[in-house]
């Protein structure tokens, strides 16, 4: 839980630091995204497994071309075993990237920076079998983040984004660090208000 709070005000800073420096002329916008992780996990024999993101954000323009993004996300990732048919690790996080954008042009961006991860919940699944998995995954996750967008209108735009796992995601098992990375590929839609 104290993850959680550490993640919220680094947002919360980044906001802050982004309201004084924002140009007068360019307003902070607050928006909503929402698209599909295509996820895997390092360090195995695992293939990619679909899930969902979605949650708010808001863009603060921070001078003539950068503008400052913090997010709260919903991230659904996992990976499936390569061997067993049907077996899957299902993550569920609430996610905060912290996101510095280039505007290269009105419309077109650049993008990269931290993500902060906190477990919400975590099944091993097999066919119809579900079991908790929370205590061999840990309650925190960090990755490093890089994307690009793209507005059609003032409003509505289109994003991709590859968040690389820094932190190992397993528990310490009879004195062993296991390894394996969180790593994303994430695509969807974004609206401005």
């Amino acid at each position: 839980m104290k993850k959680l709070f550490l993640g919220l005000a680094v947002a919360a800073s980044s906001i802050a630091f982004a309201q004084e420096k924002a140009p007068s002329s360019s307003p902070l916008k607050l928006g909503v995204k929402a698209g599909l992780n295509v996820a895997t996990i390092s360090g195995g024999d695992s293939k990619a497994k679909a899930g969902f993101y979605g949650g708010l954000f808001l863009n603060a323009p921070i001078a003539s071309n950068f503008s400052l993004q913090p997010e709260v996300l919903y991230n659904g990732v996992g990976a499936k075993a390569e061997d067993l048919q049907g077996f899957k690790l299902n993550l569920s996080y609430i996610s905060v990237p912290v996101m510095f954008q280039y505007n290269a042009t009105p419309e077109f961006y650049l993008e990269a920076g931290p993500q902060f991860s906190f477990l919400i919940d975590s099944k091993l699944k097999y066919q119809s079998v579900s079991v908790k998995a929370n205590d061999s995954i840990k309650g925190f996750d960090f990755g490093i983040g890089i994307g690009a967008g793209y507005y059609f209108t003032p409003n509505i735009g289109v994003n991709a984004r590859y968040v690389a796992g820094v932190t190992d995601i397993g528990k310490e098992v009879a004195g062993a660090q296991p390894e394996g990375k969180n790593n994303v590929f994430q695509v969807g839609l974004a609206y401005k208000f």
